[in-house]
């Protein structure tokens, strides 16, 4: 097995130190909001968690590319990797949202067109690894790994955009709310500084959780090669 890079301990490291910052800033640093008091903070996870996990999905998207044009495999381990951990991040921002959503909305889910879309979005990556598990040639799965995430990042945008393409209660964090939104708030400066330090530290994470899951990637793809080594 080959030696962890020490740039790579040095990131989880930076990481785990980050994370704690984020926490300590949204508790103690960002003041709490009038309406919505303590509920407001899970706004901060929330948005940072749905900014990497999107990012993720676009990180994917861009890694199928690469492979389409390389035919190198290298490509389809980093494409799964960000969809995995992606995925896991996008679930949290759903689960976040709907803290948000009750004392909002009343309600722990609605139909929303920021929230069907990003649920459709969260399956449509589940879907991808179901769907993985039954192509067995790797050359093959990862052609298809490869289109699938092309086609399926689509959904990316959409997902984005959606407050702004249809009527929808979802505050909008960028640019104007639509006159239906609903839980919106001003951001104060010491607000706006919190959220940007969180959707950093959150980034520096992905980008640590990312370069961890590659690695564990090429491992799994050695034991792979080895099995088909030993049929043969």
């Amino acid at each position: 097995m080959e030696p962890r890079p020490k740039l790579l301990s040095l990131l989880t490291a930076l990481s785990t130190l980050l994370f704690l910052a984020a926490l300590a800033v949204i508790f103690f640093y960002a003041p709490l909001e009038a309406t919505m008091n303590y509920v407001q903070k899970v706004f901060y996870i929330h948005i940072s968690t749905a900014w990497v996990g999107m990012l993720g999905f676009l990180a994917a998207a861009a890694a199928g590319i690469a492979f389409l044009i390389t035919k190198n495999l290298k490509w389809d381990i980093v494409e799964v990797a960000a969809v995995e951990i992606s995925l896991v991040f996008f679930l949290v921002a759903i689960v976040t949202g709907s803290i948000w959503a009750k004392p909002s909305w009343g309600t722990w889910w609605t139909w929303d067109a920021r929230l069907t879309t990003a649920a459709i979005l969260e399956m449509i990556y589940l879907a991808y690894l179901l769907l993985r598990q039954g192509i067995e040639d790797p050359e093959r799965r990862a052609r298809f790994g490869a289109v699938y995430t092309l086609i399926g990042g689509l959904s990316v945008p959409v997902t984005f955009l959606s407050i702004r393409l249809w009527q929808t209660i979802h505050p909008a964090i960028i640019g104007t709310a639509s006159a239906q939104a609903q839980g919106g708030f001003a951001m104060s400066p010491a607000m706006l500084h919190t959220m940007f330090f969180a959707l950093g530290a959150f980034s520096v994470i992905f980008i640590t959780l990312l370069w961890h899951r590659i690695r564990l990637g090429r491992l799994a793809e050695i034991v792979e090669q080895r099995k088909l080594q030993a049929v043969e």
